[in-house]
C-alpha cells in the first residue's frame, strides 16, 4: 500500500496503542456507511456504534475509563444487517463498519495485534467490493482487479491509511491531543471511505 518499506511491516511494527488508534480512526470513517443504509432502509440503531465509537476513542487517552465490552459487542450484533435480508447493496458496507468496530473491541479486550491491523484490511476490502459492484459485468478477473486496484475510491483509500499511518508513527506516543485532532479531522471530513456523505 505504500512505498516506504511495506505498509503492513510498518503497520505491524506499531505499538499496541498506536495501532489501536489507527483501527478507530478507519472505524469511525466507515460508520456513514452504516447510518445511511440505516437511513435508508429503517434498520438498526446507528446511536449504538457511535457510543462504542467514542468509548474507544476516549480509551486511548483515559485510562480510568471503564466500559463492559460484551455489553457492546451484545448490542452491535442485534443490529448488524444480514445482506441476504436486503435488496439495498448498503447492506454490505453497513455490515462491514459493524463487524469493524466489533472486531476492534474484541481485539483490544484479547490483545490481539493482529486483528486490529486486519481492520485495515476491512476497511480495504469494503471499498474492493463497491467498486466490483459498479464495474462492467463483463470484465474478466484480472482485468476486473486492475480496474479496482486502480480506481479512484481504492487510490483515495490507500492515500487515506498512509495519511494515517504517517501521522501515528511521526508520534512516539498516543496523546489526547493526538486522538481528538484525528478523531475532529475524520468526523468534520464526513466522507466514508466509499465516499459516502450524510450531508
Amino acid at each position: 500500500m505504500s512505498n516506504k518499506s511495506g505498509f503492513f511491516k510498518r503497520l505491524k511494527a506499531l505499538s499496541f496503542s498506536q495501532k489501536q488508534l489507527f483501527a478507530t480512526a478507519l472505524c469511525q470513517r466507515m460508520l456513514p456507511n452504516y447510518q445511511l443504509f440505516s437511513e435508508v432502509c429503517e434498520y438498526g440503531n446507528p446511536q449504538v456504534l457511535q457510543t462504542a465509537m467514542e468509548l474507544l476513542w476516549q480509551s486511548q487517552y483515559d485510562n480510568k475509563l471503564k466500559f463492559n465490552t460484551d455489553v457492546h459487542l451484545q448490542r452491535i450484533e442485534e443490529i448488524t444487517p444480514e445482506p441476504a435480508e436486503f435488496e439495498a447493496y448498503g447492506a454490505y458496507p453497513a455490515m462491514d463498519a459493524a463487524v469493524a468496530v466489533s472486531t476492534l473491541l474484541n481485539a483490544i479486550q484479547g490483545k490481539a495485534e493482529d486483528d486490529i491491523t486486519n481492520i485495515s484490511k476491512l476497511s480495504s476490502s469494503t471499498v474492493a467490493h463497491y467498486i466490483e459492484a459498479l464495474s462492467d459485468e463483463s470484465l474478466t478477473d484480472e482485468a476486473l482487479d486492475e480496474y479496482v486496484f486502480a480506481h479512484p475510491f481504492m487510490e483515495q483509500e490507500k492515500e487515506m491509511q498512509n495519511i494515517l499511518l504517517d501521522a501515528i508513527e511521526s508520534e512516539k506516543n498516543v496523546s489526547k491531543a493526538l486522538v481528538q485532532g484525528l478523531r475532529k479531522e475524520i468526523i468534520e471530513s464526513g466522507v466514508s471511505n466509499i465516499g459516502i456523505s450524510l450531508d
